[in-house]
């Protein structure tokens, strides 16, 4: 190596960022079951060596990532500043934001499928997870309650159904559309998708929510 060849600092920190983003897009793109340690260092321009170094396994690996994911869209959610807008504009907020939040990162999407094929055999043994994802109802909950408050919305409803529903548009508009516009519309662009789903995922919501006139 010459005394021009720039050196790689240390920068473990670093290192576990690009290890845990090459595991991602690997672990999105093969399942958990699948992918290769080998394959998760190519991406994070390391050595398998390492990857074991900093996290022990493949299947940490794969626990810490689950994680990260699901920290990534709760912070989305609550960075939204929805207590400071009246409660049926920050339900739609944060519905298109959820929408459009699984629509910009499928691997997340993928990975969820991942795990749902697994059975929840990972992220059941997370605490850390199951305490993050408390936050999304959290948004909920105060949404829900503001507007109760104000009459706007029913009181017969439970903030796990709210979140099951806006996930399942949301989620289907991901993990489906291939299967979906094939079978059913073969001829929307996918901008169309979009705006139909996004649009579709908050009128349910706020039927579903809403008192009757």
């Amino acid at each position: 190596m010459s005394d021009t060849t720039p050196k790689r600092k240390n920068d473990p920190e670093g290192l576990k960022k690009r290890i845990l983003a090459g595991a991602l897009t690997t672990f999105a793109e093969y399942g958990m079951q699948g992918a290769r340690l080998e394959q998760i260092a190519e991406n994070a321009q390391t050595t398998k060596r390492m990857v074991i170094y900093h996290f022990g396994s493949k299947e940490k690996l794969y626990i810490e990532v689950l994680e990260q994911v699901y920290q990534a869209i709760r912070q989305h959610e609550t960075g939204l500043n929805l207590a400071a807008m009246e409660p049926e504009l920050a339900m739609s907020k944060l519905v298109e934001a959820s929408f459009d939040y699984h629509v910009s990162h499928p691997d997340f999407m993928r990975l969820v499928c991942t795990e749902n094929l697994l059975r929840g055999r990972y992220i059941s043994q997370s605490p850390r997870i199951k305490a993050l994802n408390r936050s999304a109802l959290d948004v909920l909950e105060d949404i829900l309650t503001r507007g109760q408050r104000q009459g706007i919305f029913i009181r017969e409803v439970e903030t796990i159904d709210v979140h099951r529903l806006i996930s399942s548009i949301c989620v289907h508009h991901v993990s489906n559309r291939y299967t979906f516009n094939a079978l059913f519309s073969p001829d929307n662009s996918e901008e169309e998708s979009i705006r139909r789903n996004r649009q579709l995922a908050v009128t349910a919501t706020l039927r579903y929510i809403r008192k009757s006139v």
